[in-house]
């Protein structure tokens, strides 16, 4: 929903072609070649970025990917090769890309919507979330669904998780009475709704966030949901508000909730916040449940950047819960690297086979200006310990006059691990994914 304060004074959008590109391979020690692929990139205008990514739970050898503000990839050959559209709905389509699996092979693209075309002009514009699917490993898309329409209100900043046990689609955002508005009355809320399979329709929205946040789209604004469905249909979802960390759930499919949302964590300096050389950063959490048969099934983790350390040294965060959310573990520092340098951007995913965590994030660790790579840290003992490695070949300096999206992600399933990320040269937009197969 941020794409109307895009970036640089060039207003014809250049787009080049998405054929892949192999980067040398990077040799990992007890993990093997990492290759870098660049699935995307673009020149001016708004750019290939904001991206998401899926591995199919049939075969992990497809794959398929999404960016803003309409397109789609996918790839037969476990990433190493991608091929891209554009996709269409009559709703529209306007960004906040992101791509969920389901368990029986099914893709998911949820994203903004602009059904009059008519982009800031009329209500209709931002008052829906859509989710389109596919049948058949992202070759086509059907025309989408989505919960009831709510003009004049906007809803934003969407995220997905699908029940293992029928394949429930549960989306959770953020609806703003009235985006960027100033007024007092003017508030913003979270909102959870599901797709019924059997019945093929959207559940009524429920609003599960206590506490109502201001339309600014800073920290004062309730938003960064995400949720995350347990081994036995449990919902639970995290969100950012107010230098908080926020977590509710459901173990009815919504038709109770926490009498009191929990506040899990601090996050001090809120969840809106600098980074030198990017165009505006955030600290979102990510929800994940493990869902694996290992020592620590059912586990809840919640994981998010900060500036606690100081405006100079953002660090990615980690906390735990093992009783479904009643209690949480002290907040575990993920990046292992000296104080004093950013780490940020981060998202997460849980392999549901092995029940290894991997969070992917920017880091400028090795460099002494804005200077960034990529680096994912994974942890083989329940969050316990991690380990940190580059996996990007090369650093890159963005420009904070072009718009770079506001996330990235990560999946991973039964060892097959594809971290995606943007990067900017210059004026250049590209999309990536690294080959980390973690067997």
């Amino acid at each position: 929903m941020k794409y109307i304060y895009l970036f640089c004074p060039v207003v014809l959008m250049l787009f080049s072609c998405g054929r892949s590109k192999n980067i040398p391979s990077i040799k990992i020690k007890s993990i093997g070649t990492l290759e870098n692929i660049q699935i995307d990139s673009s020149l001016f205008g708004i750019g290939a970025c904001e991206p998401s990514i899926a591995i199919s739970t049939k075969d992990p050898n497809v794959i398929v990917a999404g960016s803003i503000l309409n397109r789609a990839y996918r790839s037969e050959d476990g990433g190493r090769s991608w091929s891209k559209e554009y996709i269409k709905s009559s709703s529209g389509v306007y960004g906040d890309p992101v791509i969920e699996a389901d368990y029986a092979g099914n893709f998911y693209y949820a994203h903004l919507s602009n059904p009059t075309g008519r982009a800031w002009v009329d209500d209709e514009f931002l008052d829906r979330i859509v989710v389109q699917k596919s049948t058949d490993n992202g070759l086509s898309w059907s025309d989408g669904t989505y919960p009831a329409p709510n003009p004049p209100k906007d809803q934003d900043k969407e995220w997905l998780a699908i029940d293992p046990n029928d394949n429930t689609v549960w989306m959770c955002w953020t609806e703003f009475d009235k985006y960027n508005s100033k007024e007092s009355k003017d508030k913003s809320r979270i909102l959870c709704s599901y797709l019924d399979q059997g019945e093929g329709k959207w559940q009524s929205s429920m609003a599960i966030s206590a506490s109502e946040g201001d339309c600014l789209d800073g920290d004062q604004t309730t938003e960064g949901a995400v949720p995350a469905v347990g081994a036995d249909g449990e919902v639970y979802v995290s969100w950012a508000y107010n230098e908080k960390i926020y977590f509710d759930r459901t173990f009815d499919r919504g038709k109770t909730w926490l009498a009191e949302d929990k506040i899990i964590a601090n996050q001090p300096g809120g969840w809106d916040f600098k980074i030198p050389g990017i165009s505006r950063a955030n600290g979102f959490p990510v929800t994940k449940v493990d869902l694996s048969d290992s020592k620590y099934k059912g586990r809840i983790y919640v994981n998010w950047s900060d500036q606690r350390n100081g405006s100079d040294d953002t660090d990615i965060w980690l906390i735990y819960s093992d009783d479904k959310g009643d209690s949480w573990s002290q907040a575990k520092r993920v990046n292992d690297d000296p104080a004093g340098k950013h780490q940020f951007f981060t998202w997460m995913d849980v392999d549901p086979i092995t029940g290894y965590i991997y969070v992917v994030f920017y880091d400028r660790r090795d460099h002494s200006d804005e200077h960034t790579d990529v680096f994912i840290a994974y942890s083989t003992d329940g969050g316990n310990h991690f380990t940190n490695i580059n996996i990007s070949e090369t650093p890159f300096k963005p420009n904070e006059n072009v718009f770079f999206g506001d996330y990235n992600d990560i999946s991973a399933y039964n060892g097959v691990v594809r971290p995606i990320w943007t990067r900017l040269d210059r004026m250049q937009l590209s999309v990536w994914t690294a080959i980390f197969d973690h067997k």
